[in-house]
C-alpha cells in the first residue's frame, strides 16, 4: 500500500478482533490441505444428511485433481463449474485449483444465451456441470472452445435411502427425478474423475499471487464482466472473515451453505473460510425453510450468512412448525438492506446475533461488517474489516477525501480487492487506480466512528434476492417483445429488503398492452430474478435534454402506479 488513511474504526471493533490480518502466503489449495491434516477425522460437508469427512474430501480433491489432468487441464485453463450446491462443487472448485486452473463460476439456471455469453468470454474448454445442464452447454456453437463437459448427477451424493425412495414408481418421486437429474449422453461422468488416479505430487501448486477465479457480475451496461480474483484475494477474505468472529471455534462449528456457492458471498462465507475453518459445511442444493429446520432440530448452525428474505421465511416457518431457532449463534446477512424488524425478530427467537455487513465482488466480496457484539449500529453496514482501509470522496473528484458526515462515493483498500477484469482493461481503469483504490460506485456517509451508511447507489444495478441486475440487460430483452415501443426498468423497494424488478413500457401503436405476456415473454429469455415483477403501460419515459432516460422519475412514476400495493405484495 501507498499513503495509508485513518482508521477511526478500530475502536469499535468488538473484544478479539485484530486491526491487520496477517498477509496470505499460501494459495487456495493449501488452505484445505491445512483443515484435512487439522481436522481429518471431522466432518466437511453434509447433504441431505449424508457426510463427507476431511480426510474423504481431501482424497476426492486429489483424484479428481487427477482425472482432470488426464482430461489434459492444465495451470492457467479456465475450468468452468455449472453446479447448484452439492458436495461435487466442493470438490470440483478444490482439484481445479489445484492444477493451477482458473475457476469460472456460473449460475446453473442461466438461460442459454446468458450463459453462452460468458463461455464466449472466458474460453474454459473443460465444463463442470449438473446433469440438468449438460445439454445447454452442448448446444453451444463450436467455435465457443468448450472441449469437455463432465456431467454430475446430484442424486449420487445423497443418502442411499434417498436415492432409494427416488427410483420409486410413484407421481412424486417421478416428479422429484425429473427435478435433480436428466440423462445425458456425450459427457465425460463424475465417477471417472472420482475414481481416478490421485494427482502426481510433484504437480506444482499455484502461486498466491496466481489466477484463481473469474466472477461474473453484471454492469450498468448490461455486459456482464469476469472480475478476476487471485488466491491471495480469496484467502485473505476468508481471513478477514475468520478474525471478524473470533468466538466461532475451529473443528467444531456448523455453517449452512443456503446461499449459492456460485455467487461470490456464498463462495467466500462457505467455500472458503467455513473450509478454511474446520467447520460442517450443510449444503443445500437451493433454499427450502422445512429442509433447513430439519437439519436446525439435529445441529444448529453456528454460522448462518443469507440475505433478509431468508431470515424472515426461516422465523416464519418455525413458528409454523414449532420448531426452535435458539442455538443459531452468528447470522451475517449482505446483497441487500437489512430492515431492523428483521434483526429484532430474528434476535428475539434465536438468542443470537444477525449484523448486516456489504461487499462487492471486485472485493472478494467483503469489505465491512458490523461488530458481532454491543458496539454494532442499526442502519448502517458497519466497520472495515481487518487490513481494510475506506474513504468517501467526491464522485467527481476522487482526489478529495469529504469531511467525515458528508455523502460520497466510497472508495476501498485491501489484500481482497480485485487485480482487475478479465480481458477489459479500459472498464479496470475506470474503477480501480494506481495506488489500489477500488471505487465501489455506492454513495454512503462515514460517521467519526468508522460506521458507514449506504446513501444511494451510482450505478443503477437491482438488488433482487442478493442478486445483482442490470436494468439494461432486461430492457434489451424487453425489447425483443414484438409490440414494445420502448422500455425503462428500474428496482422499487420491497418490503421485505431489496428490490423487485419493475417495468415501465410504451407500446406500439395498435398493440394492445398485456402484462402476463410480456412476462410470459421475459421468462421465456431470462433467469426468473430478472423477470419483472410488475409491467406497466406508460404514454411516455421522462427524459433529459439529451434524451436520456430519467431512472429516479421513472422510479417515482412506477410507485405513484403501485399505490397502495407494496411491491412483492400484490
Amino acid at each position: 500500500m501507498t499513503e495509508s488513511v485513518e482508521r477511526p474504526w478500530l475502536s469499535s471493533y468488538a473484544e478479539g478482533v485484530p486491526a491487520d490480518i496477517e498477509p496470505p502466503t499460501g494459495s487456495l489449495p493449501r488452505l484445505i490441505e491445512d483443515s484435512v491434516a487439522a481436522y481429518a477425522e471431522h466432518v466437511a460437508l453434509e447433504f441431505f444428511g449424508a457426510t463427507t469427512t476431511y480426510r474423504q474430501l481431501g482424497d476426492a480433491i486429489q483424484r479428481v485433481a487427477g482425472g482432470l489432468a488426464a482430461l489434459g487441464v492444465r495451470a492457467g485453463d479456465r475450468v468452468a463449474i455449472v453446479l447448484p450446491n452439492c458436495p461435487q462443487h466442493v470438490i470440483a472448485f478444490y482439484a481445479a485449483l489445484r492444477l493451477g486452473a482458473v475457476v469460472v463460476e456460473h449460475n446453473p439456471l442461466y438461460t442459454p444465451r446468458e450463459m453462452r455469453h460468458q463461455f464466449e468470454d472466458h474460453g474454459a474448454t473443460v465444463a463442470i456441470a449438473w446433469t440438468k445442464v449438460v445439454a445447454t452447454l452442448q448446444d453451444m456453437p463450436a467455435d465457443i472452445g468448450l472441449k469437455t463437459i463432465v456431467a454430475v448427477d446430484i442424486v449420487d451424493a445423497m443418502p442411499a435411502r434417498m436415492r432409494f425412495a427416488l427410483r420409486l414408481p410413484v407421481k412424486k418421486a417421478r416428479e422429484s427425478r425429473e427435478r435433480l437429474r436428466s440423462r445425458v449422453a456425450g459427457a465425460v461422468s463424475w465417477d471417472s474423475l472420482a475414481k481416478a488416479e490421485p494427482i502426481d505430487a510433484s504437480v506444482p501448486r499455484p502461486e498466491v499471487d496466481d489466477l484463481a477465479l473469474i466472477q461474473y457480475t453484471s454492469g450498468t451496461t448490461g455486459v456482464p464482466k469476469g472480475v478476476m480474483l487471485s488466491h491471495r484475494n480469496l484467502v485473505a477474505n476468508a481471513a478477514q472473515a475468520r478474525a471478524w468472529v473470533p468466538t466461532v471455534p475451529r473443528g467444531t462449528s456448523v455453517v449452512y451453505a443456503v446461499l449459492p456457492l456460485f455467487h461470490a458471498y456464498g463462495l467466500t462465507l462457505c467455500l472458503t473460510f467455513a473450509m478454511s475453518m474446520g467447520a460442517r459445511l450443510v449444503l443445500f442444493p437451493s433454499f427450502d425453510a422445512d429442509l433447513v429446520l430439519q437439519v436446525v432440530k439435529k445441529r444448529p448452525a453456528t454460522f448462518l450468512p443469507a440475505v433478509p428474505p431468508i431470515y424472515e421465511r426461516l422465523v416464519t416457518a418455525a413458528a409454523m412448525r414449532g420448531v426452535s431457532l435458539s442455538g443459531i449463534q452468528i447470522a451475517i446477512s449482505g446483497a441487500m438492506s437489512l430492515p431492523s424488524t428483521i434483526v429484532d425478530l430474528w434476535e428475539n427467537e434465536t438468542g443470537g446475533y444477525l449484523v448486516e455487513g456489504y461487499g462487492l465482488s471486485e472485493a472478494s466480496p467483503v469489505l465491512m461488517a458490523n461488530p458481532v457484539g454491543s458496539t454494532r449500529k442499526a442502519g448502517t453496514v458497519g466497520l472495515p474489516l481487518p487490513s481494510t482501509e475506506l474513504r468517501v470522496v467526491d464522485p467527481d473528484n476522487p482526489d478529495r477525501v469529504l469531511p467525515y458526515g458528508e455523502a460520497g462515493e466510497l472508495q476501498a483498500r485491501g489484500p481482497q480487492v480485485f487485480g482487475g477484469y478479465w480481458h477489459k482493461p479500459d472498464e479496470t481503469a475506470k474503477v480501480l487506480d494506481a495506488d489500489g483504490w477500488l471505487r465501489t460506485g455506492d454513495v454512503v456517509t462515514m460517521d467519526e466512528q468508522g460506521f458507514v451508511r449506504i446513501v444511494d447507489r451510482i450505478k443503477e444495478l437491482i438488488i433482487t434476492g442478493g442478486f445483482n441486475v442490470s436494468p439494461t440487460e432486461v430492457e434489451e430483452e424487453l425489447r425483443g417483445y414484438e409490440g414494445i415501443a420502448d422500455v425503462s426498468v428500474v428496482g422499487l423497494p420491497h418490503s421485505r429488503g431489496g428490490e423487485d424488478v419493475v417495468a415501465a413500457v410504451i407500446m406500439k401503436p395498435g398493440t394492445p398492452f398485456d402484462e402476463d405476456a410480456i412476462r410470459a415473454f421475459a421468462r421465456s429469455t431470462m433467469t426468473p430474478y430478472k423477470v419483472p415483477r410488475h409491467v406497466f403501460e406508460v404514454d411516455e419515459l421522462p427524459r433529459s435534454i439529451v434524451g436520456k432516460v430519467l431512472r429516479r422519475q421513472v422510479v417515482e412514476l412506477l410507485t405513484k402506479r403501485l399505490g397502495d400495493t407494496a411491491p412483492g405484495e400484490g
